[in-house]
């Protein structure tokens, strides 16, 4: 008899209604590729309607409208609506990313909650990011899986965009305390915390860090020893359709690879995959310089997460990029392809 993780494995059975809140950026864009290939039916409700193989419809995120029903009947909610975090940490930055994810998650759950037939299955976008870094007696740092402690949120009683300390800890906090208390019981939810999602397209990750290594840029940043928690867009993608497909499953999940590695091993096997043998490295002072004349935030490659997938893991996923020097070879590849 087939087991569950095996049964799991198998393609789910098209046509099925897949609705992406928010699904008009990166990540948005690797499921409804993935999903549309498959044969199901993808609607991605956006604030600017764009041209895609897909359907677009228009929302705010913030109020209940004429896309409500598209909800009513789908089979999958995958909600990744949120102002991105690819951005200097000012104040209004800050908030905008809170009230973002906080209110249109809000905002879903009480839609959910009102449809005569609501979604079975509703996913929320979430991050890797609440974890509370440990360390051993080497100052190394440890695995973090689900189980693992969160950060301290930023001051209490103050506005949480009020400063940066413990920010991101308790948007993710608020943000799934927004998702998981939504009284939704005819729908099973699950929280994707994501790593570093990592796909060879323009305006991506992958393309930022590419780009630094053809400038000869491509060496390690801030001390190196940082872990990056990152994820192939395809192990991201066919993790969101195991936990669709196994019926016994909630909660959250880390949607990291199992083998972070230091930000230095990092840099180094992608400097290899686009055959770039060298690359200067960027003292933390450069890289605060830099973000800040390109207008994001330093945290986002200087911080270090060594989250790990243990509850994918333990159902019996199987991750097809383990190693990074492998996902790296594959999208390196695919990025110079692209450029062909």
């Amino acid at each position: 008899m087939d087991t569950i993780a095996a049964i799991s494995e198998r393609p789910l059975r098209p046509p099925l209604r897949i609705v992406l809140p928010g699904g008009s950026g990166l990540v948005g864009q690797v499921l409804a590729r993935h999903f549309q290939e498959q044969g199901h039916h993808v609607t991605v409700l956006t604030r600017g309607p764009y041209t895609a193989p897909w359907q677009t419809v228009h929302w705010d995120g913030e109020n209940a409208g004429p896309w409500t029903e598209y909800l009513e009947g789908a089979d999958i909610c995958i909600n990744l609506t949120g102002r991105s975090v690819n951005c200097r940490s000012t104040t209004a930055n800050r908030q905008a990313i809170y009230q973002s994810r906080i209110e249109s998650t809000r905002l879903l759950g009480k839609v959910i909650a009102g449809l005569a037939e609501p979604p079975a299955v509703w996913m929320n976008a979430s991050a890797a990011t609440l974890y509370k870094r440990v360390v051993d007696e080497n100052r190394v740092d440890l695995p973090l899986d689900e189980s693992s402690g969160v950060e301290e949120s930023a001051e209490s009683g103050a506005e949480p965009w009020s400063n940066s300390r413990g920010f991101m800890a308790r948007v993710v906090r608020d943000w799934e305390a927004a998702f998981f208390t939504s009284e939704t019981p005819r729908t099973r939810k699950i929280a994707l915390r994501s790593g570093v999602v990592l796909s060879p397209t323009p305006g991506s990750a992958f393309a930022v860090l590419s780009n630094l290594v053809r400038f000869s840029l491509g060496g390690k940043q801030g001390s190196g020893r940082q872990f990056v928690p990152w994820i192939h867009e395809a192990d991201y993608a066919r993790a969101v359709e195991f936990l669709i497909a196994r019926e016994d499953l909630d909660g959250p999940f880390n949607f990291t690879a199992p083998n972070p590695v230091r930000n230095r091993e990092f840099m180094a096997a992608l400097r290899e995959a686009l055959d770039m043998p060298n690359g200067f490295p960027a003292p933390a002072l450069a890289v605060w310089l830099g973000a800040w004349l390109l207008g994001t935030n330093p945290e986002l490659v200087l911080s270090s997460s060594r989250a790990i997938p243990g509850r994918l893991l333990n159902a019996g996923f199987e991750f097809e990029f383990l190693e990074w020097a492998e996902a790296a070879e594959d999208l390196a590849q695919k990025w110079k392809n692209r450029d062909d």
